[in-house]
């Protein structure tokens, strides 16, 4: 499943990250173009009917949140979590980025 950027933002993001968690990040969407909707829990997790998060743990815990749109995957915004719950304003950017690509 082809994996797509829904903005620049997105890439300059997992090219500012360490060394480390930059090789954890592409290794998850590796992980995520091969196996698609069957990527589960610990990487993949269910947001919001159609948002999901990617789940990279380690040093850092990124989070990206993505879509399934016309075969392929969407990513939508990219972020590290530094609280237990992600924040509102995250979704909502992830939402508002879903709504361009209807």
């Amino acid at each position: 499943m082809q994996i797509e950027t829904i903005t620049k933002e997105i890439d300059k993001f997992i090219l500012s990250l360490d060394v480390e968690t930059q090789a954890k990040t592409l290794r998850h969407l590796e992980l995520l173009e091969k196996h698609g909707h069957d990527l589960g829990m610990p990487y993949s997790k269910s947001l919001h009917d159609k948002l999901f998060e990617l789940r990279i743990l380690g040093k850092k815990h990124v989070r990206i949140i993505y879509c399934f749109h016309k075969g392929a995957v969407y990513l939508l915004n990219a972020f590290i979590k530094k609280t237990n719950k992600i924040p509102v304003k995250e979704i909502g950017l992830a939402l508002k980025r879903f709504k361009m690509l209807a």
